[in-house]
């Protein structure tokens, strides 16, 4: 099948939003009839406070619930979570929160089922993310889906290809989208402010202990392990490969490039406006330091060339750094062009120019008035309401793009060589052994559909 490009997905969009109008309820399920009407959302992945060997694990979940607790007539339904010790704390915020207790499933097939529910909130581990994207579009839910939007290539074209197949509104959650600052700072870049820009660069920085080891043990009560595992191989339950660490494996995660190195990489493509794969993909790295049990490694540096010769670096360090790569948020990105040059962060961004770097323009989140600022949870909810999903800032189609960079630079890291991409196909060329890491080997029954 022909890859859909960004420029025909959001022309389709456009398309769609007036046939979205007049579809039947039931297959729309979208809030139209009034701007004031409820939305019931769907979280999955619960989150809530856990204990670690480390300090208290914030999942992402009780994120989501906290920003639709600020938005009028919106309710957070259901919860959903493969640990149900975790349900008596959330639900309690949540009815502090909203007035209503939650309903409360393990399960997130059993909520597709609840024609009450607009939204599907999807804060899982990256392994579920396409899985859940596709089966929500089926049901004929929305969607926000968590960064990276993808664990592989290929079930980021499949949730692109759901995403336009059932007429969904699916918002991708790289949050930099919908900051005013970033947004005025590309549109400088765009409108030529550096000239003719040649690279972008990103930097991120998060510094990680070890995890340590630990020994398998019995599943903890509560806990349903095999639902957590879902596409993934199944193994023994190890604390190591649940909570937070499930990031540091391949089954479960993308490393640190997947979890916070994708707003970086989101960012760059932006400023560099490609809508497409590269060409070329190199990325050397390593596990560094004390003794670790964890698959993925703390160092990885990436470089991707596009078709016209731009490049994007990507740089992500998990020890200790020198103040580059320690901005504000822990995170930046370098926009090069032949007259100076940007910086671009959650703070803000700042212009330098010619060989003495001389300040330029530059302006910060705070100098924007507060009710001009959004995010993705809040765009997603204006954009179901009003059925346009040409509206969203973070369409599925970027998501795609920007995270398929990052598994990209991980199958150039796991091969150690230099990749030729074709854009086109979505294949390396002639290299059936990378190929093989644009997907992976899924467990019954949680199979990725060829056809969604």
């Amino acid at each position: 099948m022909e890859p859909i490009k960004r420029r025909k997905f959001l022309k389709n969009s456009a398309s769609m939003a007036g046939a979205a109008l007049v579809a039947p309820a039931y297959i729309r399920n979208m809030v139209t009839d009034s701007p004031n009407e409820r939305v019931n959302v769907a979280v999955i992945g619960a989150g809530g406070e856990r204990e670690r060997v480390r300090g208290i694990i914030r999942g992402r979940g009780i994120v989501h619930i906290r920003e639709y607790a600020k938005m009028q007539n919106v309710n957070v339904k259901t919860i959903c979570d493969v640990d149900e010790r975790l349900f008596p704390g959330v639900s309690k915020e949540v009815e502090e929160l909203f007035g209503t207790k939650p309903g409360t499933e393990v399960d997130m097939r059993n909520i597709l089922e609840d024609k009450d529910i607009d939204i599907i909130s999807i804060a899982t581990p990256d392994h579920w993310h396409a899985l859940h994207t596709v089966w929500a579009c089926q049901a004929g839910k929305d969607v926000y889906v968590e960064k990276p939007s993808s664990h592989n290539v290929y079930e980021g074209r499949k949730m692109v290809e759901a995403t336009m197949k059932y007429n969904r509104i699916v918002q991708s959650g790289i949050c930099y989208r919908s900051s005013q600052a970033v947004k005025e700072g590309i549109k400088l870049v765009h409108d030529g402010i550096l000239g003719k820009v040649y690279m972008a660069r990103g930097i991120t920085w998060r510094y990680r202990e070890p995890i340590g080891t630990f020994p398998d043990s019995p599943v903890p009560n509560g806990v349903n392990w095999d639902m957590f595992l879902g596409p993934a191989p199944y193994r023994a339950f190890n604390l190591n490969r649940f909570l937070y660490h499930w990031h540091w494996f391949w089954d479960t995660g993308t490393a640190e490039m997947g979890n916070n190195a994708i707003y970086r990489m989101d960012t760059a493509r932006w400023a560099l406006n490609k809508n497409a794969h590269p060409v070329k993909i190199h990325c050397s790295g390593g596990l560094y330091g004390r003794g670790n049990e964890q698959e993925t490694p703390n160092i990885m540096d990436a470089t991707y060339e596009y078709e016209d010769g731009m490049v994007i670096q990507n740089e992500v360090r998990c020890l200790s750094v020198h103040p580059e790569g320690i901005p504000e948020d822990k995170g930046v990105v370098f926009v090069y062009g032949d007259k100076g040059w940007m910086s671009l962060s959650g703070s803000g961004y700042k212009t330098y120019f010619g060989k003495k770097n001389e300040p330029g323009q530059f302006k910060s989140e705070d100098d924007f008035p507060q009710e001009t600022r959004s995010n993705g949870w809040k765009n997603l909810v204006d954009c179901v309401r009003s059925g346009r999903r040409e509206d969203l800032d973070k369409p599925m189609i970027d998501g795609h793009l920007s995270s398929a960079l990052c598994n990209l630079g991980i199958i150039a890291y796991r091969i150690g060589r230099e990749l030729n991409f074709n854009p086109e196909t979505e294949k390396f060329i002639n290299d059936q052994g990378a190929d093989k890491l644009l997907t992976r080997v899924y467990r019954e029954p949680y199979i990725m559909p060829d056809k969604v």
